[in-house]
């Protein structure tokens, strides 16, 4: 017996048992954990027996150990053997989303602007976050206005958007399940009041959430919101440079604090973060902002919405790859003689061994295998900055994004214009637009805190086919915004255009487009709170 009954005991408070080959470890302190894991790699000892020599009554070996081989040795695995949650709150949108843009090792929870009515105020004042360097310049009281006539205008116009979706999707145009038969009818025709309950809450929350979703284009960048992250060591540290050498205020302070939290629960796992790179970096690209200026001029770039395939295989490559992928965990040869073999196969072949794939995915979370990792697609992207904010958070892609601005024009929701508001809602992008062309002229990072989710943003993603078909799946669901799946949908046309014979693995797209997305979602989610 490796424990004694003293060591049993002593054990029980630190893990989550004794004795079994599979256990959970539960010592309070993280940098014990972490150190724990990294050790039990370096002796032939049972964790929980190095746990009782060299832990139990040493109590600063976590925060030793990691001294050693994080600063002395530099094992940059052993960082991410700490982790740890942080809550953020009250920042703005600009500085959550340079937050999110790392995308191994974090992950994130922010405050919804589909569920959460945005027209709260704070000791009189709208929840938006006020620059200081802008609070300090001549555009202070231009900024100021903008914003607020942006919250103003959202809030004046959140009951009445309900209202006339409402009136425009009655609750009658749909179905809802009958408990009694477990049929799917019309409201008026559910016998049980608590059926009626439930068609009520159901209609309530998807009409309000697309209420919400139609005015979300209104709300400035600078719009406060709340964010959780849970990553480990590495990746904070990683973070940390970013923030560190950033140019915006907001972003620097941020990394402070986020430091100081992080000392106070894994501090020995980021040490090591400098922003001295990060900062070296941006200068590099202010020198080359005059080349960057003069393609600029020289291109022949058109404003508005676009979802442009910039970058394929050909046709014949891509399939080549991803057979010969399909083919070579099976094989006992090299990959360049699977490769040679399978470019003299006939290409009706190929694509029937693509459809007997496709034909096995019963369902969208059956991924396709990482063969159709081989490759990929580059997209060249401008749409609202509400749906970038979504599409975002796919983390198993290269997105790169440019300043926000407004010099690509905004998009406008048909029920703004159904409900007769067009004018005011123009008038709130005009006004920004004013404010973000005038403080950009000095300071294009400040600028982007004015501008409004509707306005249209450039960016790029890079996905190989696995993560396509990943995306594409996801963002046309039925509760998806209506915008994101636009845009999905689109990439999937243009992907079948170019790769016909691949296409067909990206079986669970959506094609349709639904009055109230948040219905079907909204109903399961009434039967799961009803059987609790």
């Amino acid at each position: 017996m490796e424990f004694t009954g003293q060591e049993r005991e002593t054990l029980a408070d630190h893990f989550s048992n004794t004795d079994g080959n599979v256990f959970a470890i539960t010592t309070p302190r993280q940098v014990d954990r972490g150190a724990l894991m990294s050790r039990y790699s370096r002796t032939d000892k049972s964790m929980r027996r190095v746990f009782l020599d060299e832990f139990l009554n040493n109590k600063e070996r976590g925060e030793k150990f990691y001294d050693r081989v994080l600063l002395e040795y530099g094992d940059d695995s052993v960082a991410e053997l700490g982790e740890a949650q942080i809550g953020i709150e009250g920042i703005s949108n600009i500085a959550a989303k340079k937050i999110e843009d790392r995308r191994i090792g974090l992950s994130y929870l922010e405050k919804s602007s589909r569920y959460v009515t945005w027209d709260k105020k704070t000791d009189g004042r709208y929840r938006f976050y006020r620059e200081p360097y802008i609070m300090e310049s001549r555009h202070a009281d231009a900024y100021e206005q903008a914003c607020n006539l942006a919250f103003e205008t959202y809030s004046k116009y959140v009951e009445p958007m309900i209202k006339f979706i409402r009136d425009k999707y009655k609750i009658e145009m749909y179905k809802f399940r009958d408990s009694t038969d477990g049929e799917e009818k019309g409201y008026s025709d559910l016998k049980l009041e608590t059926d009626g309950k439930s068609a009520e809450a159901i209609y309530r929350g998807s009409t309000k959430a697309k209420a919400l979703d139609v005015l979300r284009g209104l709300l400035p960048a600078s719009t406060l919101t709340n964010v959780g992250i849970t990553g480990n060591g590495r990746s904070f540290e990683y973070l940390l440079t970013i923030l560190g050498a950033s140019g915006v205020i907001e972003e620097r302070e941020l990394g402070s604090k986020i430091k100081t939290e992080l000392d106070s629960v894994i501090g020995a796992f980021v040490k090591r973060s400098d922003s001295k790179y990060g900062r070296e970096y941006q200068r590099y690209l202010q020198e080359i902002s005059l080349m960057q200026a003069e393609i600029s001029h020289a291109g022949n770039s058109v404003s508005g919405e676009s979802t442009i395939l910039a970058e394929y295989d050909p046709e014949d490559m891509a399939l080549d790859r991803v057979i010969t992928g399909m083919m070579y965990e099976q094989s006992g040869t090299s990959y360049q003689d699977i490769l040679e073999r399978v470019k003299s196969m006939p290409k009706e072949e190929k694509i029937g061994m693509i459809g007997r794939a496709a034909a096995l995915r019963k369902n969208r979370r059956h991924r396709p295998s990482r063969a159709f990792e081989s490759t990929y697609y580059t997209f060249d992207l401008c749409n609202n900055f509400g749906m970038f904010r979504d599409l975002h958070r796919h983390r198993a892609l290269t997105l790169q994004r440019q300043l926000l601005d407004t010099s690509n024009g905004y998009s406008m929701p048909d029920e703004i214009t159904q409900m007769g508001i067009q004018k005011e809602y123009a008038d709130c992008m005009d006004t920004s637009k004013t404010v973000c062309e005038s403080i950009k002229k000095q300071t294009p990072e400040q600028a982007q805190y004015v501008v409004n989710f509707a306005y249209n943003y450039r960016y790029v993603m890079r996905m190989n086919l696995r993560e396509a078909c990943h995306l594409i799946e996801l963002r046309t669901i039925p509760q998806g915004h209506a915008d994101y799946r636009r845009v999905a949908q689109q990439m999937f046309s243009e992907i079948d255009s170019v790769h016909p014979g691949l296409a067909g693995i990206i079986k669970f797209v959506d094609k349709g487009t639904y009055d109230l997305e948040r219905f079907e979602s909204e109903k399961k989610t009434e039967e799961k709170r009803k059987t609790l």
